[in-house]
């Protein structure tokens, strides 16, 4: 019987023209919302300390970073990694365990572009990173064996990145037990105070991915079988799984379709609690004051978003993964944007009322995760009215899905200090047309 590795690595044989056109649609909208995320993201702290610690690379091979410069291709996919997924706005993948499937899109542009890639195998590629993740989220749970859900990540990235620099089938192999066997990440990126690390987690795995898929396609063997082996993957991290089918022709449904574009900048599970507290406060009456709150969720969110250290976050971070203060937030501001984050981060007023929000489990609720992501909102006020919003189904979601204006939009509002006027159309038309590129190096480079 051949491998886990063996069967990931024949999916690298997937072509442009196995792809329906709506997937190709699709990535080309996660490509503009990557960029928009990315660029929203530029100049925070975590990207500083990133290109700071990277070589700038003028001659040989490089790949840029999205903003300005270039670098090595494996540290161009950690800071742009980084960049894509700091701001906590880019897509989200839901099953036994959740992802940001998105994050393979760094690491699939610096192989693309140091490799001399066009844009149709960009996309394939993409595809494939997309598709490997999802599988292995509906495969088996990380995060309930205390691994960080980056790990499968680590596979993803590299199968993107050995097609893209065209490694052999054999090649491929050895860059996924490269990968795999330095991947696995402690899910103490996620758990209690968070830091900068939330954002650069997947960043690290694609920078190690990329590595791999160099040192392979140069000779070096990777320990095998990854999965399978006595002291592999499956014995040690994630446990004995089956992977369910990769979709490979125009017959099948592609994962990518099954994800979930974000509409506001919090962690996925609270997206349907915002849109619930957004019903509230405009039934609220001038002078309304609230007594108490509370969120009926599901256990996910529960585990992930809620807890002692949520009350009264005290960093970005985990304030962007607090259902109690993004609710706060919202009851108060009636929106929750970036600055929700940085300039309303100490607003005594949103703390005090975070510092109340009971974030309670209902059963009814859980049992429709994660084919649905439903939270209900229940206000009291001063007034002595109670009201209650239940969203089930959040903007964003595929049965709520964001329209090509509503994903060129997000773009526009994230990227306005780079682009503006006719620029900012020629970039959002480049990224419409990025099938039609022979070689992505000149589209990247917008500085």
């Amino acid at each position: 019987m051949s491998t886990l590795a063996e069967e990931i690595a024949g999916y690298g044989s997937l072509k442009f023209e196995d792809l329906p056109d709506a997937v190709v649609h699709e990535v080309k909208r996660r490509l503009i919302d990557s960029f928009a995320c990315a660029l929203g993201a530029y100049g925070a702290p975590p990207v500083k300390a990133a290109i700071a610690s990277v070589p700038a690379v003028k001659d040989g091979p490089s790949s840029a970073i999205i903003g300005g410069g270039a670098t090595t291709p494996e540290c161009a996919a950690f800071v742009n990694g980084i960049l894509i997924r700091y701001l906590d706005f880019n897509d989200t993948y839901l099953s036994k365990e959740p992802a940001h499937p998105s994050d393979n899109i760094a690491p699939a542009l610096a192989t693309a572009e140091a490799a001399g890639r066009g844009g149709e195998e960009l996309i394939t590629a993409i595809v494939a990173a997309y598709e490997l993740q999802c599988r292995l989220c509906d495969a088996a749970s990380l995060r309930a064996r205390g691994w960080d859900h980056v790990t499968y990540g680590a596979f993803s990235a590299a199968l993107a990145a050995s097609m893209l620099l065209g490694l052999t089938k054999e090649e491929t192999i050895h860059a996924l037990g490269i990968a795999g066997t330095t991947a696995p990440a402690l899910r103490q990126t996620r758990a209690g105070v968070l830091s900068m690390w939330k954002g650069a987690a997947f960043a690290h795995e694609s920078k190690n991915a990329v590595f791999s898929a160099m040192l392979a396609k140069n000779g070096m063997t990777g320990p095998s079988p990854v999965f399978e082996g006595e002291f592999g993957f499956m014995k040690l991290v994630s446990g004995p799984f089956e992977l369910p089918p990769l979709a490979r022709g125009r017959g099948d449904r592609f994962k990518i379709l099954d994800t979930y574009i974000k509409y506001h900048p919090v962690e996925y599970h609270a997206q349907s609690a915002v849109g619930a507290a957004l019903d509230i406060y405009g039934e609220m009456e001038e002078g309304e004051e609230i007594e108490s709150v509370e969120v009926k969720t599901f256990r996910a969110a529960f585990e992930i978003i809620s807890g002692a250290e949520k009350l009264r976050p005290g960093t970005r971070e985990t304030a962007d993964h607090s259902l109690p203060f993004i609710v706060a937030a919202t009851l108060i501001d009636g929106t929750v944007t970036l600055g929700t984050f940085t300039e309303r981060l100490n607003d005594e007023r949103i703390l005090a009322l975070s510092a109340k929000v009971k974030v309670t489990v209902d059963d009814s609720l859980d049992r429709l995760y994660p084919d649905a992501v439903p939270n209900r909102v229940e206000v009291k006020l001063s007034s002595g009215r109670r009201l209650s919003k239940e969203i089930i189904y959040p903007k964003g979601h595929p049965k709520d899905a964001l329209s090509d204006r509503e994903v060129e939009e997000k773009f526009r509002a994230l990227s306005g200090w780079l682009f503006s006027g006719e620029r900012m159309e020629q970039a959002i038309d480049a990224l419409w047309n990025i099938e039609k590129a022979s070689d992505i190096r000149g589209f990247l480079r917008w500085e």
